[in-house]
């Protein structure tokens, strides 16, 4: 149906013309058919339904809520329920990115993946939804994403996550897949994304945590003799006050909404007042305790130990049900991700307050954070009351409310913060990654332009000529084809002129900088010298071909050469396939990106035959036959080499030089190129020429080039004629 649909738009040609390409466009058809599609290795994944999978991955669940967002504006998220001894309780949440982090792949579309994290952040499983990526999966088993995926399974969203690299302090590395690195990179920030933005809603992790405060250090000797007004005042003491009318509204909506609920008199009743403050500050603890209890706490304590007092009126900041050994269940101190709750040993009582102005407390404690807490005094941290409200004989419902602490700078050195860098855009960590392979690139690329501007000077030594250019085909086909998988293909072609006739975006292009840097260097030289350039250069399979052929010429393997009739209507093959291509794209660019198998480069370079035996039979055939015939892909089949050659028209230099005899009658620059890219009338035809230079070796070459050796033996007659000139005067 395709197929007729692109004939019917043929019909202004001669009918003619239209038979031969559809007897051709079938015969492509039918080989593909027959030979590709078996190995069932192309595909683009169909949707699934995330409900069975977060069934799976949460086996304990047994309440899914609906996809709903966390607060307005917030991430979509699947809420996870599980019956507790107390009642429902989350255990975890689902959510697709494709809702919260839609970041296209290299296809230009994204994959969308459930991901699943329980109450903590911590990440229970990842799994693919849909992805629309022919041009990575082909030839690599889905499988093989799925196991990506795994790979997150026990991480936090807290943790930092990056793909392959070298390792580094603080990053945890998630191994990648081979021939698909642009795919798992993209999952990777899609996944991480959308894990944070979610716990960030929920509030499993705030964004300041991103900020990192060095230790600070209190000064021991900076005291002034305060008082209570003062020191409340500056903020050296701080102040949690609650009413009635707070606590209540808290409980709204709860089981515990009506429990001891204040009446409207007392709703504006103080419900708890509770000071506190860092005693180890001097200025602070001497003022409240006086000198001699100061300096008794202070000498108690162990290095890395902080000393905080508590001072409360009305709701027991210790509690009515506190014993020996047990935990204070209503205080806690926060400080970014840590919660540090004391016992009893950490807990002492303060008979009297020593500073002026204070008021009086039915409750005064100190309290002592322990070491391994890691309390830093120069951030800021905060003091949580937990209130509880019984709702049943062992059941009940509790809530909390907080108050910030900020110490002064006159108190403490206080280090500057350290600001996290600024978060890379996955484009750039790319290129930051490839950074090497990049300025390489970049150095081999300018090696060649250097070379085609003196030209002429090289050819004159050919074999200085000869050694650099199989030198840098080696370097093409190690580095720029195996190593860094920089072969370019039809396909990208397609999905360029796709980008363009829809929301364009250089970011789909700029996730891979040796394709994009190697792209941009094939349009230039296409614009200045035509095709050429590239396939007889740059193109990693090309310079394969081209180094196994001048290796079966050296061991005297016999090569054979089609009749020139032959060979010139077999050029037309390529261009065909490139239509046929075209049309496909232009009804499915992934249909296209299948019947693209017809470049053995994926093979090749990407997955380096280990792949279906089909794909490997194919490339293996292509390079045995060019063993006995030089680039026979490249001149007859290659869709890239057609698209690349439709510049010719518009190519602006033209520095391969020609004499009045090349062709009639000096036929050797045609019988020695070895692609048969020179016409029998001597001019070379740039659409099918691969800038080997060796015409020009010859053209300069006085010892071969029969023009000038002719002109060589006139000039060597002229001397052998000429009288010698005698001076009579």
């Amino acid at each position: 149906m395709l197929v007729n649909k692109f004939y019917s738009g043929l019909i202004r040609f001669p009918q003619h013309t239209v038979s031969t390409l559809r007897v051709a466009l079938t015969q492509i058809l039918v080989l593909f058919l027959c030979v590709i599609m078996p190995a069932q290795a192309l595909f683009v994944s169909p949707p699934k339904d995330p409900m069975p999978l977060i069934k799976e991955i949460f086996a304990e669940q047994t309440k899914i809520s609906d996809k709903q967002a966390t607060n307005k504006d917030g991430p979509l998220v699947w809420t996870v329920f599980k019956q507790g001894d107390n009642g429902e309780e989350i255990i975890g949440y689902a959510f697709e990115t494709n809702d919260i982090a839609r970041i296209p792949a290299y296809s230009g579309e994204p994959v969308n993946m459930l991901v699943a994290i329980d109450a903590k952040g911590v990440y229970l499983g990842a799994k693919v939804l849909e992805h629309h990526e022919p041009i990575i999966l082909a030839g690599i088993p889905e499988s093989k994403l799925h196991a990506f995926t795994d790979q997150y399974d026990g991480l936090h969203v807290r943790d930092r996550l990056k793909v392959g690299g070298n390792k580094t302090e603080n990053v945890i590395h998630i191994d990648g897949l081979s021939g698909a690195t642009v795919t798992v990179m993209v999952m990777n920030v899609g996944i991480v994304k959308s894990a944070t933005k979610v716990a960030r809603a929920l509030g499993i992790i705030s964004a300041s945590q991103e900020v990192i405060q060095p230790m600070g250090t209190i000064y021991p000797d900076v005291f002034a003799k305060s008082d209570w007004t003062t020191l409340t005042g500056d903020g050296s003491i701080r102040k949690l006050y609650l009413n009635r009318k707070t606590v209540d509204e808290a409980f709204v909506g709860t089981e515990a909404e009506h429990v001891e609920e204040a009446s409207t008199d007392q709703k504006q009743d103080m419900f708890a007042e509770i000071y506190f403050a860092q005693l180890n500050i001097p200025t602070v603890g001497r003022n409240l305790l006086g000198d001699s209890e100061y300096d008794y706490i202070m000498s108690s304590l162990k290095p890395g130990e902080h000393a905080v007092m508590l001072m409360g009126t009305g709701y027991s900041f210790k509690g009515s049900g506190y014993v020996r050994g047990a935990i204070f269940d209503r205080i806690q101190i926060l400080q970014g991700s840590d919660a540090f709750a004391f016992r009893d040993l950490d807990h002492s009582r303060v008979p009297d307050i020593y500073v002026v102005g204070a008021p009086s407390f039915t409750e005064r404690s100190i309290f002592i954070i322990r070491e391994h807490h890691k309390f830093n005094p120069a951030s800021d941290w905060q003091l949580e009351l937990l209130v509880r409200r019984q709702t049943g004989p062992l059941e009940s419902i509790f809530t909390s409310f907080k108050s910030d602490y900020h110490t002064l700078d006159k108190y403490l050195d206080r280090p500057p913060v350290i600001m996290p860098e600024p978060e890379l855009t996955l484009v750039q960590q790319v290129w930051q990654e490839k950074e090497a392979e990049v300025i390489v690139l970049i150095v081999l690329l300018l090696i060649v332009v250097m070379s085609l501007f003196f030209q002429d000077i090289l050819v004159r030594h050919p074999t200085f000529m000869h050694n650099f250019r199989h030198l840098f085909l080696i370097i093409t086909v190690v580095f720029i084809g195996w190593s860094w998988g920089g072969q370019l293909s039809v396909v990208n072609v397609f999905t360029f002129l796709q980008a363009f006739m829809s929301d364009f975006s250089w970011d789909l292009f700029l996730l891979d900088p040796v394709i994009f840097i190697l792209w941009g260097a094939a349009a230039v030289t296409m614009i200045l010298w035509g095709r050429a350039v590239y396939c007889g250069w740059l193109c990693p399979f090309g310079a394969l071909q081209e180094l196994m052929n001048i290796f079966a010429r050296y061991i005297k393997i016999p090569q054979f050469e089609l009749p020139w009739a032959v060979h010139e209507r077999l050029w037309a093959i390529k261009y065909l396939i490139l239509l046929a291509l075209f049309g496909l794209s232009m009804e499915s660019l992934s249909l296209a990106e299948q019947f693209a198998e017809v470049e053995p480069f994926k093979t090749t370079f990407l997955l380096k035959f280990d792949r279906e035996w089909p794909f490997v039979l194919y490339a293996s055939a292509l390079l045995i036959i060019n063993i006995f015939n030089r680039k026979f892909f490249c001149r007859y089949l290659c869709p890239l080499g057609a698209a690349l050659s439709t510049s010719n028209s518009i190519r602006l230099f033209s520095w391969l030089r020609r004499r009045p005899e090349c062709g009639q009658p000096c036929k050797t620059c045609a019988k020695e190129c070895e692609i048969q890219a020179i016409d029998p009338d001597g001019v070379i035809n740039m659409r099918e020429c691969h800038y080997c230079l060796d015409c020009q070796v010859t053209y300069f070459n006085e010892e071969k080039c029969p023009p000038l050796k002719k002109l060589a033996r006139k000039k060597a007659k002229y001397k052998e004629t000429e009288i010698e000139a005698v001076n009579v005067g």
